[in-house]
């Protein structure tokens, strides 16, 4: 499969090692620096384009990919006010989109199983639930797409919920997170139930980058050759 790359930091360069040893191409590699390669021969000859930027770039990058006829992979997060123009384009003229907040499996197990707990805890009003995640200084939104997918979990589920609030909840149907910017941690995300007499919590905490970047080359094999917007629900049937 020829795939290309947009964004070379640390996961494009984790992401370009996993997909070589998988006996893919790398036919193209866009950084900040040749953005005009969006329009190269090299770039339209990929099967798919695994994009990992910033909240800022991250739209029309979608677009350039869409405009070359290039499927995309996406794990940039923090452009979500764009998602249902994403859709549409999807839905409406034929264009392959697939999105996650997070490409690793384990965190998608510890989203279906965060889903899980809440529909328990649905039942017991007394626990109150609050998240906490952690990442590297070089994070630029805040809280995470992982967070964020985590709290949608719990406010689904949840009746006493109703919004995440960033920092101290204001209200009580506020789901509170608290996120920390330190170091170069790939990723810790914590939701904790708490009553008068105990706690209860779930966590996932990521060794390296190496297991984003290889569920996004498995998604990206998955993705070559479909239509519509897909996600990880689509690839792991959870």
């Amino acid at each position: 499969m020829n795939i290309a790359l947009i964004g070379y930091g640390k996961m494009g360069k984790t992401i370009e090692q996993i997909a070589l040893s998988r006996g893919h191409q790398i036919v193209s590699i866009i950084d900040i620096d040749n953005r005009d390669d969006f329009h190269s021969e090299n770039f339209k000859k990929a099967d798919v384009a695994i994009e990992f930027t910033t909240p800022a770039t991250a739209y029309e990058n979608y677009l350039k990919c869409f405009e070359a006829q290039v499927p995309v992979v996406s794990g940039t997060t923090g452009w979500l006010d764009h998602l249902d123009e994403i859709k549409k384009m999807c839905s409406e003229e034929g264009k392959t989109f697939f999105y996650a907040s997070n490409f690793s499996i384990g965190v998608n197990i510890f989203f279906a199983l965060n889903k899980y707990l809440a529909k328990i805890m649905n039942n017991f009003p007394d626990y109150d639930v609050k998240m906490t995640e952690t990442h590297h200084i070089h994070k630029l939104d805040a809280p995470s797409g992982t967070a964020i997918t985590l709290a949608e979990g719990i406010i689904e589920n949840i009746s006493r919920k109703n919004n995440w609030q960033l920092g101290k909840a204001d209200q009580a149907t506020d789901l509170p997170i608290h996120a920390i910017r330190e170091g170069e941690v790939p990723g810790i995300h914590e939701v904790v139930y708490e009553s008068e007499v105990d706690y209860i919590s779930i966590k996932h905490d990521a060794k390296s980058r190496t297991g984003f970047a290889l569920g996004a080359v498995v998604a990206a094999e998955f993705t070559a050759g479909k239509k519509g917007f897909l996600g990880m629900e689509d690839l792991f049937k959870f």
